[in-house]
């Protein structure tokens, strides 16, 4: 994270503001997975999430105040395709890459360059297991890009960030159960200068999930899990021929049940 820090000088604003966010979703996912005794890995994967519960406080840098509570609606849609790869000789270290079409919800439905997001990531994921026990660490290059018209000093068409995730997993003897848990850090890495913190890139997410997966059979499996998420975002508004800025500091707090079915063959 160090390496990718700006070092632009900090930027003086016109105008701030603070907005927090309190939201509570369920989640539904299915994965398929190919394997072949080679090593490689490819899946398909599909993941639904319905906001339950989403409020917003706060003032925008504007001037405007957030009070806005919404019930339950469709949230997102994450379809994925990706492929891994692992070494049968190293199988403790692990490259995949993939592609993920996503579709937000509460956008304009009209204009699909408002709703749609296209993203491309790619990591490797190293791993110590023992015998009741696998402690991996993963890093993942992510970025996000849109088709919609953007103002390039606020926003980027194309946003990449590192995600740091740890995580370990562990067997239960004679139970078809595993519990997993994890932690997971995510760094911006090209935010604009307007939009960076004191000058620097900045951490927007920190995700934490603990859950049980469940094997059904040889080959299918079911995951519950509870996530924990703190965002971080710094929304910017330019007026004025570039002489006047805003800023509003966004603070997300996610709490998030869901279900996975796998299935690997």
């Amino acid at each position: 994270m160090a390496v990718f820090a700006g070092m632009a000088n900090a930027v003086t604003y016109d105008a701030t503001g603070a907005t927090s966010e309190q939201k509570a979703q369920l989640r539904v996912e299915a994965e398929f997975t190919k394997k072949w005794r080679n090593g490689v890995r490819l899946s398909l994967s599909e993941e639904l999430r319905f906001d339950m519960y989403d409020r917003m406080q706060g003032t925008t840098a504007k001037g405007l105040v957030a009070d806005a509570t919404n019930g339950p609606a469709f949230g997102k849609s994450y379809t994925s395709v990706s492929l891994a790869y692992a070494h049968p000789h190293f199988p403790y270290l692990k490259a995949d890459g993939g592609y993920t079409l996503r579709i937000l919800g509460r956008k304009n439905n009209v204009d699909y360059n408002e709703y749609l997001r296209h993203r491309v990531f790619f990591g490797v994921t190293g791993s110590y297991k023992t015998e009741l026990t696998k402690i991996y660490l993963r890093e993942r290059f992510i970025c996000d890009m849109r088709t919609d018209s953007v103002n390039l000093l606020e926003k980027n068409k194309y946003d990449w960030v590192l995600r740091s995730r740890l995580g370990a997993t562990f067997t239960v003897p004679g139970k078809p159960v595993k519990p997993y848990v994890w932690v997971e850090l995510e760094n911006t890495l090209n935010a604009p200068m307007y939009q960076r913190k004191n000058g620097r890139q900045f951490i927007s997410h920190v995700r934490t999930q603990a859950g049980v997966k469940w094997r059904l059979t040889k080959m299918s499996s079911l995951d519950f899990y509870y996530r924990f998420q703190y965002g971080y975002d710094r929304d910017i508004n330019i007026t004025h021929n570039k002489g006047y800025i805003q800023l509003t500091e966004e603070k997300q707090y996610l709490h998030a049940v869901g279900i996975a079915y796998n299935l690997d063959w």
